[in-house]
């Protein structure tokens, strides 16, 4: 996106450039203890299709109250695609990508709505379209199951951390101890790929649906500083999205998605 987007900054926050790596024993046992305690490999690899819808919040690097923020996630395994729809203070747009092109409707900065876009859509490119294949490709059903997907490297860089790099970046998760669930991540955002920072998502509560625990409640740091939380989430899986509706433009060039 143009601006730092609240998207960006809470899916893709964890990752960071890495060298050539082949995955390790102490890597896979600890991405296997993690699957478990999400609850199964086998469960996770049945989610065909993924739908969220946020609540958030962002504050400015000063600590100044940014605004509040809803999104809209969908993701469809087979084929491999995601759509965003978001609406938050001059961070209102709509993203889809489908692994090889896309398009987005940015936010409208300087218009006196600041819940507006800026109008019709443009095709993906530069590092636009070097966000969305990072985005997708780090979607975190395709980081749970690194062990079972092509080019992805699981491994270990300390006690109760698990390293899966993929397509040049890495995402590290920090696991509790006691449950194995992630505690946080941690890496360089790329949600503006010309400006990288450091960048930690911590993890603070978690829902189950069909078997599966998913992350709700959790916040995002960059540079040390809280930008952007969740505060509550819905989450569906399985529910038959339809590949043509998510690739479908927008009539009003807003996103599919609520202000309330």
């Amino acid at each position: 996106m143009v601006s730092l987007t609240f998207s960006a900054m809470l899916l893709l926050g964890a990752s960071r450039t890495v060298a050539g790596q082949t995955s390790t024993a102490e890597g896979l046992r600890l991405l296997h203890q993690m699957q478990t305690a999400l609850g199964g490999a086998s469960r996770i690899a049945s989610i065909r299709d993924y739908e969220e819808t946020i609540r958030g919040e962002t504050w400015n690097p000063d600590g100044s109250h940014l605004g509040y923020v809803r999104k809209r996630t969908r993701w469809i395994k087979q084929p491999n695609l995601v759509r965003l729809d978001q609406i938050g203070a001059r961070d209102t747009y709509v993203l889809y990508f489908d692994g090889i092109q896309g398009w987005e409707i940015l936010p409208d900065l300087g218009g006196r709505d600041p819940l507006l876009t800026s109008g019709g859509a443009i095709a993906l490119t530069g590092g636009e379209l070097a966000f969305a294949r990072n985005y997708l490709s780090g979607f975190q059903i395709n980081l749970w199951l690194a062990d079972r997907m092509p080019g992805f490297i699981v491994s270990s860089p300390g006690p109760n951390i698990i390293r899966i790099a993929h397509d040049g970046t890495a995402t590290d998760f920090t696991l509790d101890p006691q449950t194995s669930l992630p505690i946080k991540t941690n890496g360089v955002s790329l949600a503006n790929p010309d400006r990288p920072v450091p960048a930690e998502m911590r993890y603070e509560a978690w829902t189950e649906v069909a078997g599966v625990r998913f992350p709700t409640k959790r916040a995002n740091y960059l540079n040390g500083l809280k930008l952007g939380e969740i505060t509550d989430a819905t989450i569906r899986v399985n529910t038959g999205l339809n590949p043509q509706v998510l690739a479908a433009k927008p009539g009003n060039s807003m996103p599919d998605i609520s202000r309330e």
